[in-house]
C-alpha cells in the first residue's frame, strides 16, 4: 500500500492490480523513469511533517525486540537494493529509511514520502514466515525506490506540501481508525483521475518485479510471495471484513496468483545448500516467537492472554523430560512460539511464577546462542524487570559486548535496577554518537544521568529525545532549560558539556526558522 496513494483515490478506486511477480527473466524489464519534479530534499521535508505527528500517535509501538526482529529482515532487503542499483547513493543518504511499528491488528503495511514505512503488528502475527514478511517490506520498499511516492505528489502539484501531508495523515488515520480519519480524506476523494490510476496500476507492477528481485538477492525464499497471497486470496473470499486493507490497496489477480506459483515451482526444483534446512528451522522458530510476541503487544485482551497460558502449559506438560527436542524437529517452532506466548503473556498477567516455569521449558527447546536463543535470554530480562526485580544477568552483564540493539536498550534497564548507571552511561553515551535518532536510547540516558545526580546531562540527553523524534520545539524547550540550570548552578556541568548545550540550542533554533519559512513557502 503507498499510504499517498490512498490519500488522493476514492475507495472504489484504489491503485493496484498489479502483478507481484513477474516471469523468469524479467528483471531486464525497463522502469518507468523518474518523471518527478519533487525532489528528495523536498520528499524528505513532507515525510518528516509526517513521522513527526506519528512520533506522537499512542498506537506506535516501540518495542526494541520486535523492532530488531523487523531490522534483521530489513537490514538485508536494503543492501541488496543497494547492490542491485535499484537504490541511489543520493536516496540511501537523503531518505529516513525508518520503520514504524503500530498496535493494529489488521494486516498491513504501507510506505510514506522520505522512505519512512509502517507495519501493523497484525502483519507481524498473521504472517507464517520471515520469507512473507520480506515479501511485502520489500514491494514497500520498491515503491520508494522507483520514486513512486514522489510522482504522485507531481501529479498533486496544485496541493500544498503541508496539505498533501495532511491528506497521507488522514490516510492513515482512516486506515486504522475510520471515524477518526473520514473528514480529513473528504477533500482528497475525488483528485484521483482514470489516468493516474492507470499509471498507479503501472506503478505496482514495477514495485512488484523490483521488489520481488530484491528480496532474491536478500535470500529470502519465493514461497513467501505464495505464503502472501494464499492469505489475501482467503480473505478475497471471505469478503474482507475489514482485516486486510492491505487487500484493497492490492487487489489479487488470477495473473499474479499464477506466477507466484510458478516461482514456487521453480525454487522447488533448485536443490537447497547443505544445512539449508537446519538454518530454516532457526530462522522460523525465532519468527513463531516474534509472532507471538507481536500479537501480545497488540494488546488482545486478558481473555487472550489466559488463553495463551493455559495452550503453553498444557504443551510444556506434553513435552518430554527431559526435554529432548531436536533442532530441526518439525515441532519445535510452534513449540517454540506457543511457550515464548505464554511466557510474554503470563508476564503482562503478571504471574510470574508461571512466566519463569515456561521460560525454563522454552530453553529447552530453543537452546544456544543464536537469535531464538538470545530472544529466550531478553525476555528473561523482561520478566524479571516487570516484577521489580534485579535480573540475574545483571550481575555478569558487559554492555561493550552487547549484540544488538534490544540486548543493549533491555540489560541497560537491567544495570540501571542494579545501580550501575555509570556503566549504562558510558554504553549509551558511545551508542548515541553512532545512532543519533535512537530516541529510546537517549530516553534511557536520560534516566542513566539522572541516577547519577548529573541533571545537566540528563536534560541534554531528554532534549536529544524529542529531537530525534522531530519534536524540535520541545527540544528547544529543553535545551534553553539546561542552559538556565548552569546559569543558576554553574557547577552542574563541565565546560565542553556546556558548549555542546549551547551549539545545539542554536541549531535548533535554526531549524524552527526554516521550518517555519518552509512552511510560509509551502503555503
Amino acid at each position: 500500500m503507498v499510504l499517498i496513494a490512498a490519500a488522493t483515490a476514492s475507495p472504489a478506486q484504489a491503485p493496484g492490480g498489479g502483478t507481484l511477480l513477474t516471469a523468469p527473466g524479467a528483471r531486464s524489464l525497463p522502469t518507468l523513469g523518474d518523471n518527478s519534479d519533487l525532489s528528495p530534499a523536498a520528499e524528505r521535508r513532507i515525510g518528516d511533517r509526517i513521522a513527526a505527528s506519528i512520533y506522537r500517535d499512542p498506537d506506535l509501538v516501540e518495542d526494541p525486540v520486535l523492532a530488531g526482529y523487523l531490522q534483521g529482515i530489513w537490514q538485508p532487503l536494503m543492501a541488496a537494493a543497494r547492490a542491485r542499483g535499484e537504490l541511489s547513493a543520493e536516496l540511501d543518504e537523503r531518505f529516513a529509511w525508518e520503520l514504524f511499528m503500530f498496535r493494529d491488528r489488521s494486516i498491513n503495511a504501507f510506505a510514506l514520502p522520505g522512505g519512512y514505512f509502517g507495519v501493523h503488528l497484525g502483519l507481524i502475527s498473521s504472517v507464517s514466515n520471515a520469507d512473507e514478511l520480506a515479501a511485502v517490506l520489500a514491494h514497500e520498499m520498491s515503491h520508494v525506490t522507483q520514486r513512486h511516492i514522489s510522482r504522485l505528489m507531481t501529479q498533486q502539484s496544485r496541493q500544498a506540501p503541508w496539505m498533501i501531508a495532511a491528506m497521507v495523515l488522514g490516510a492513515l488515520a482512516a486506515s486504522r481508525h475510520p471515524d477518526a480519519g473520514t473528514a480529513a480524506m473528504v477533500g482528497g476523494q475525488a483528485i484521483l483521475a482514470q489516468g493516474q490510476l492507470n499509471f498507479s496500476r503501472d506503478m505496482e507492477r514495477e514495485a512488484d518485479r523490483v521488489g520481488f528481485g530484491v528480496m532474491e538477492d536478500a535470500g529470502y525464499a519465493s514461497r513467501g510471495i505464495s505464503g502472501m497471497f494464499e492469505k489475501l486470496q482467503q480473505a478475497n473470499r471471505l469478503n474482507d471484513n475489514g482485516s486486510f486493507p492491505y487487500l484493497r490497496s492490492h487487489p489479487l489477480t488470477t495473473e499474479r496468483i499464477a506466477e507466484a506459483q510458478a516461482r514456487v515451482q521453480l525454487a522447488a526444483a533448485v536443490a537447497p545448500p547443505a544445512g539449508q534446512q537446519a538454518a530454516a528451522e532457526r530462522t522460523q522458530r525465532l519468527h513463531a516467537m516474534m509472532a507471538v510476541r507481536a500479537r501480545i503487544l497488540a494488546v488482545p485482551g486478558v481473555d487472550v492472554l489466559r488463553t495463551l497460558v493455559a495452550e503453553a502449559q498444557r504443551r510444556a506438560a506434553a513435552l518430554p523430560a527431559p526435554l529432548a527436542v531436536s533442532a530441526a524437529s518439525a515441532t519445535s517452532s510452534r513449540d517454540a512460539g506457543t511457550l515464548y506466548g505464554g511466557a510474554f503473556a503470563a508476564a503482562q498477567l503478571r504471574d510470574f511464577a508461571a512466566a519463569r516455569s515456561l521460560l525454563e521449558r522454552l530453553a529447552g527447546v530453543v537452546g544456544g546462542q543464536d537469535a531464538a536463543g538470545k530472544a529466550v535470554q531478553l525476555l528473561a530480562v523482561e520478566v524479571d524487570l516487570l516484577e521489580g526485580k534485579v535480573p540475574a544477568a545483571a550481575a555478569t552483564a558487559d554492555l561493550g559486548k552487547a549484540g544488538s540493539r534490544a540486548e543493549l536498550l533491555l540489560m541497560s534497564k537491567a544495570l540501571m535496577a542494579a545501580q550501575r548507571a555509570p556503566d549504562v552511561s558510558q554504553a549509551l553515551q558511545t551508542w548515541v554518537a553512532v545512532h543519533p535518532r535512537d530516541a529510546m536510547a537517549w530516553q534511557l540516558l536520560a534516566v542513566a544521568y539522572g541516577q547519577q545526580n548529573q541533571p545537566v546531562r540528563a536534560i541534554r540527553a531528554d532534549a536529544e529525545s524529542r529531537a530525534a523524534q522531530l519534536d524540535y520545539g520541545a527540544a528547544l524547550d529543553r535545551f534553553k532549560a539546561a542552559q538556565g540550570l548552569m546559569r543558576s548552578q554553574p557547577g552542574r556541568a563541565d565546560h565542553v558539556e556546556a558548549s555542546i548545550i549551547d551549539t545545539r540550542t542554536r541549531q535548533t533554533e535554526s531549524i524552527l526558522k526554516e521550518q517555519a519559512l518552509q512552511e510560509k513557502i509551502d503555503r
